[in-house]
């Protein structure tokens, strides 16, 4: 089944059956008490680089935009 498949056929759900598999899906993209934790500790230990909101904001929208840019042929 194709992702598309599957929507439509999630958007036959009631409104309950759809709020539950809103809710599952959601919840399987969030990370583990662990995972939060290994990358507090490479922070912690200087592994890991961070970068202010506002930085990470600019390159986010610069790449957003790049990505909606009409494709030119090469």
């Amino acid at each position: 089944m194709s992702t598309e498949e599957l929507l439509a056929e999630a958007l036959r759900l009631t409104r309950a059956d759809r709020a539950r598999v809103a809710e599952e899906l959601l919840s399987s993209l969030e990370e583990s008490d662990e995972e939060v934790e290994r990358r507090s500790r490479e922070i912690a230990e200087g592994h890991v680089q961070t970068t202010s909101w506002d930085s990470a904001r600019t390159e986010i929208l610069k790449e957003l935009e790049q990505r909606r840019a009409p494709r030119t042929a090469s």
